[in-house]
């Protein structure tokens, strides 16, 4: 059986919200735009009021086409902890992912130092978007010991 995995997906309150965040933040692109709808299967899989119409951006990065979706349903509420599922993220630089979600107002949890499964050593640092979504970035700096 071959999967190919086509992108993550969070529910956002305010796509421009979400934008600022996904895009000035992160660095992100926008691939595609759909329209405020009424009708979409997102209102199934996520258990969605009909009634609410919602809207839907693709995001890319520099490498991977469409690899990130934001659905926007208006009204919906900032995720509680605990909070259910994160993306994780390689940057290059993390430093500046982070001072441009301070200025941006986003919140930064403390930097903790990343022990990989093969030893390798980096940071890693957890921010949350404007819904209370987590995205944890980090950076490898170091190689497993021999």
């Amino acid at each position: 059986m071959s999967i190919r995995f086509q992108r993550a997906n969070f529910l956002v309150s305010d796509i421009e919200a979400a934008l600022r965040f996904y895009v000035d933040v992160l660095g992100m692109e926008v691939a595609f735009r759909k329209p405020h709808r009424d009708e979409s299967y997102s209102h199934v899989v996520f258990g969605l009021d009909c009634s609410n119409p919602i809207g839907f951006v693709a995001l890319s990065t520099s490498t991977e086409p469409r690899v990130m979706g934001l659905t926007e349903v208006a009204g919906i509420e900032r995720l509680p902890a605990p909070r259910r599922s994160t993306i994780v993220l390689h940057v290059d630089d993390p430093d500046a992912v982070v001072d441009r979600a301070r200025a941006g107002g986003f919140e930064v949890f403390p930097e903790q130092e990343l022990i990989t499964h093969d030893g390798r050593r980096g940071r890693e640092i957890g921010l949350l978007d404007a819904d209370g979504n987590v995205v944890v970035i980090y950076r490898i700096t170091a190689p497993a010991p021999k």
